[in-house]
């Protein structure tokens, strides 16, 4: 999800740099082992001018992975680069962080990159697609593919054969739905899986939300606010919301992606139109209805519109933090939305045995 967003964003700013003339290059993790801060798909765009974007690890390796970046501009080509983040004593090409992992980190300069331009069409789309790019092995190295449910969408790796057959192994890995590092025909690859990331409608453009439309549109959930109250529908106080709407839950409802791929929070602020969002939104398929305050009044809501149990109504909404104030909460209902997306029971990980990413 995050990886969607902070693609995009990276690939929009390389496009803006390379319209005006300017150099810079994009890192990405193709590979980890062991214990690793980020996953695999992780970018950090460094410019010429030593401003940067994204990260690929927790700030580990992020100076290194920088002067590397700087080299791949004057040069004007990719590197594929190791690091060994366990012990000193263990460290092979690493800086002995002991965080007990290794990291596969591919850098590459915007002048190989081609088919930006249709990537960031793709990612303004809301269908899944994969970019597979040569990180090692001949002359290709830093060619792409990029590849739909249905084949080749774009790019190429210079050899129609090698093209066919390498679409029909990203198409298999776009159906399982994992990034992965992998070999075909003497050459590595790493295919990255894009899907696109949910829907979070929050109804209700009351000061409290702004918080939460901040931190859901930075954790990458594409956020739609709706309030009948046009005053205060702005973009000044929404920034992060990809869309503004004035509508009532009474209103046509067609142009909200109201889907099992959207989560919805609602808090108006008042009894009568929270239960009316409510009554109009149950009987989508949407998979998660949260709703601001304590328990009887969810149980009201539900009393009042003919509907007893509602599992899919999370009220109050959010996870037990002990928050308090807009913002606090505003991190209970984000917490409570990545826990339930990723059908996760909320705990402590350091009581979590296993790798922390493993499901």
């Amino acid at each position: 999800m995050e990886n969607w967003q902070e693609t995009a964003q990276i690939l929009a700013r390389m496009a803006d740099l390379a319209a005006a003339g300017e150099r810079s290059a994009v890192a990405t993790v193709v590979r980890i082992q062991g214990s690793a801060y980020r996953r695999p798909g992780a970018k950090f765009l460094v410019e010429g001018n030593g401003s940067t974007v994204g990260s690929v690890s927790g700030g580990c390796l992020e100076a290194d992975v920088r002067e590397v970046a700087w080299a791949t501009i004057r040069e004007g080509r990719p590197r594929l680069c190791h690091y060994e983040t366990g012990e000193e004593s263990n460290r092979v090409w690493g800086l002995g962080l002991g965080c007990n992992g290794s990291v596969d980190v591919f850098v590459q300069p915007e002048n190989t990159m081609a088919d930006t331009v249709r990537i960031l069409e793709l990612f303004d789309g809301e269908t899944a697609f994969a970019v597979s790019t040569i990180v090692k092995g001949t002359s290709q190295v830093g060619r792409i593919l990029v590849v739909g449910a249905g084949g080749a969408l774009g790019g190429s790796t210079g050899d129609a054969e090698l093209d066919h057959e390498l679409t029909e192994r990203t198409i298999h890995l776009l159906a399982k739905g994992k990034s992965q590092l992998h070999e075909i025909a003497l050459l590595q690859v790493f295919t990255e899986i894009y899907t696109p990331p949910p829907h979070l409608i929050v109804c209700g453009a009351g000061d409290d939300s702004i918080p939460l439309v901040a931190y859901a549109s930075d954790a990458g959930f594409r956020v739609t606010v709706v309030d009948h109250r046009s005053a205060f529908l702005s973009k000044q106080r929404f920034r992060g919301a990809r869309r503004l709407l004035q509508l009532r839950p009474e209103d046509n409802l067609s142009a909200l992606p109201l889907g099992p791929r959207t989560y919805v929070v609602v808090k108006m602020h008042s009894l009568a139109h929270d239960r009316e969002w409510i009554r109009h939104l149950l009987p989508t398929e949407v998979p998660y209805l949260g709703l601001l305050g304590p328990r009887a009044r969810k149980e009201v809501i539900l009393r009042d519109i003919g509907m007893v149990g509602g599992d899919r109504v999370f009220g109050p909404v959010g996870l037990d933090l002990g928050a308090e104030g807009p913002t606090q909460v505003a991190l209970s209902v984000l917490a409570e939305l990545l826990a339930v997306r990723a059908a996760r029971e909320p705990g402590h990980l350091c009581e979590k045995e296993g790798p922390i990413h493993a499901t």
